[in-house]
């Protein structure tokens, strides 16, 4: 057997239900497909409305033992499953690249990235603190205390199958919540493998529960309107996300919403061109553009635009397209037909209103999803790809002339979840970070994520944050007790 056979034939293929591996109550599958080759990877359970019941039963079930396992305990297997994932990096690499298509060498910083979040929240498990004090009149004591939410249901998307999978799981745990999973039909494959390691790390039964399916609504539908779940976490589309806060209201669910994006990165006159140029090469192309941090609109000071475009077009056409698993590839392919067809569909639009291709442009004919990587200059105002995320491999130059029009162009949009701003001057920066209308900023830098930092936006990008300091939080609630004074 080849590497990849024998990876594929060691990925768990059933649902994960109260510390189970089991079919789908009705037998029913989906297949799981290679986007580079269309061929298929693996064909795994497809859950049912009943499925998603059983889950919310070994939640509820494995809830109350696990809130008052001691936070140390906790922390101690998060632990051991971070330690488990760096020994298996290279599996979990490669299993990514199969069934998501990044280059390789990007699927392995995604495991160091998501192994990240394994390692930081088992160091924040021991470190939830409430406070004591005297009421200010003297009549008493207050004691604030927190508390894990209760069941959750976290919905991660196909762009990032590990690295999403930890940041919500990996707090949730930590806080002494139960989870149900529902991985993206498009990339389960990789969460199922994660389960099994948590089940080796020592997570109990029914702590961790993983339901794939084929028909997200059909599952998410009882979950939602489950009165025992108490929390929502999603990470998608804001059209999606919008949907489902609407279903989250009815039982007044505490919700962490990570949603879509349309990044400026604006390039100042007294920008560092070299710095910039790296920068917007990683913030565009890494993940063949498909995360929802990628520089959307690349906003350049008129004086420096040709510099610039010159050098990113250099770079872009030296690129290499390919299967992830193959040597020195830096473009996968996209995930699916629908998404080469919309990039090809914003490209075209935005040509047609009058922007100039400086390389790429065009879908790769043969088989598989790529998309070529691709510059556009001129791209004017009322292009589509200026108002909606292009989560694809192409770099789409405006221009400016002043600092308020670059900050006018930046927050006309209704998203807001990242910018990127490259500037010399230490008091220009600081007004960006006043100015800019997102919830995090790349100032002289193109990648942002880390699991010691709060990642969340503002506006139609989304509500809560994941990571950080403030990331524990989201899953845990504060009670507030009063008690006499005791010198009374």
């Amino acid at each position: 057997m080849t590497d990849e056979t024998a990876l594929l034939s060691s990925v768990p293929t059933e649902l994960f239900i109260g510390g189970q591996w089991r079919p789908a109550s009705d037998g029913g599958t989906l297949d799981v497909n290679d986007p580079a080759t269309g061929m298929r990877l693996a064909t795994i359970a497809s859950a049912t409305p009943n499925d998603a019941t059983a889950a919310m039963d070994a939640a509820s079930d494995a809830f109350p033992a696990w809130s008052r396992t001691p936070a140390r305990e906790r922390g101690e297997i998060l632990r051991r499953a971070f330690d488990l994932l760096m020994e298996r990096a290279d599996d979990f690499a490669l299993l990514m690249t199969l069934e998501m298509g990044k280059p390789l060498e990007q699927s392995r910083g995604e495991v160091t990235y998501g192994g990240e979040f394994l390692r930081w929240f088992s160091e924040e498990a021991p470190r939830i603190a409430g406070r004591y004090g005297a009421n200010p009149e003297g009549s008493g004591r207050m004691i604030v205390s927190q508390h894990a939410v209760g069941p959750c249901y976290l919905i991660t998307p196909w762009n990032f199958p590990l690295a999403m999978a930890t940041r919500k799981i990996a707090p949730a745990v930590a806080a002494g919540c139960t989870v149900v999973i529902k991985p993206a039909s498009s990339t389960p494959l990789t969460t199922l493998a994660f389960a099994a390691l948590l089940e080796e790390a020592g997570v109990p039964a029914g702590v961790v529960n993983v339901l794939t399916t084929s028909s997200s609504s059909d599952v998410s539908e009882p979950i939602l309107a489950d009165p025992r779940l108490r929390k929502l976490s999603f990470t998608g589309s804001t059209s999606v996300g919008s949907s489902l806060l609407k279903q989250a209201a009815s039982g007044v669910l505490r919700t962490s919403m990570e949603l879509g994006g349309n990044a400026p990165f604006v390039v100042f006159e007294d920008a560092d061109l070299d710095a910039a140029v790296e920068g917007a090469m990683a913030a565009k192309f890494r993940n063949i553009g498909q995360a929802c941090t990628a520089a959307n609109r690349f906003l350049v000071h008129e004086s420096v635009a040709p510099k610039f475009a010159s050098r990113v077009t250099e770079r872009v056409e030296a690129m290499s397209v390919g299967r992830g698993t193959e040597d020195g590839v830096d473009i996968g392919p996209l995930i699916d037909q629908d998404a080469l067809d919309k990039v090809t569909s914003l490209v075209a639009d935005a040509v047609e209103r009058g922007a100039r291709v400086l390389a790429g442009g065009s879908a790769v004919d043969g088989e598989g999803t790529f998309f070529e990587p691709t510059v556009l200059a001129d791209v004017p105002a009322d292009a589509d790809l200026m108002r909606e995320e292009i989560f694809g491999p192409v770099l789409a130059i405006t221009t400016f002339a002043t600092e308020d029009e670059g900050v006018a162009l930046a927050n006309d949009t209704e998203y807001g979840l990242v910018s990127y701003v490259y500037t010399e001057s230490l008091a220009r920066g600081q007004r960006m970070i006043e100015r800019l209308d997102t919830g995090m900023m790349g100032l002289n830098v193109g990648v942002i994520s880390n699991a010691a930092a709060p990642f969340g936006g503002v506006k139609m990008s989304g509500l809560g944050r994941e990571g950080g300091a403030e990331g524990i939080h989201e899953y845990l609630e504060t009670k507030y007790t009063m008690t006499p004074d005791p010198f009374a």
